[in-house]
């Protein structure tokens, strides 16, 4: 058997040194929740649409819907199998953008009622210079670009295309001999 360690005798002041030491590490150390979390969310004010406080709540609220659903998991019916994959995929997304800070989903929201919108960072061009684009991006110089803009630019460029002549390489009517 192990002998018994006889415990230590201190005095008042030591005991007071103590206490207000494991005090002080106390009130440095950060709760355990909040290292999970990335600093780039953990600074977000809590009225941030994707502020830790809101995405504990969509998780907590999807959470609720999966155990609810969890008997679709193995359904023979692919809506209600596909349901409880989004479902499970969604709060794996929203965990995952908790831990490490970069959102991986393409919808956000209590029920992932609201859809990420994109915004361009850097331009491309065609080789004419003109600026390639996508519906739906937000653009710096001309804001977001819609259906309607990429219509009338598509209208313009085939008129201009008209006038070009293509020219190919290959003969019509005879094939490649080998």
């Amino acid at each position: 058997m192990k002998p018994l360690r006889k415990k230590r005798k201190l005095s008042a002041e030591q005991k007071a040194v103590l206490v207000e030491r494991i005090t002080k590490a106390r009130a440095a150390k950060k709760p355990a929740e909040q290292l999970s979390i990335h600093e780039s969310v953990r600074n977000l004010p809590d009225d941030d649409i994707f502020s830790v406080k809101n995405v504990r709540r969509w998780i907590k609220n999807q959470k609720d819907k999966l155990s609810g659903i969890r008997s679709w998991k193995n359904s023979k019916e692919t809506g209600q199998r596909a349901s409880y994959l989004v479902t499970e995929g969604y709060i794996h997304n929203l965990q995952a953008y908790l831990r490490d800070g970069i959102y991986r989903d393409l919808f956000y929201g209590e029920e992932r009622q609201y859809k990420i919108k994109y915004r361009c960072v850097a331009m491309a061009y065609y080789k004419d210079g003109t600026p390639k684009r996508t519906v739906g991006v937000l653009y710096p110089d001309i804001g977001v670009y819609t259906q309607q803009m990429a219509d009338e630019e598509n209208a313009s460029r085939s008129i201009s295309n008209k006038n070009k002549i293509r020219k190919t390489s290959r003969i019509k009517g005879k094939r490649a001999s080998v």
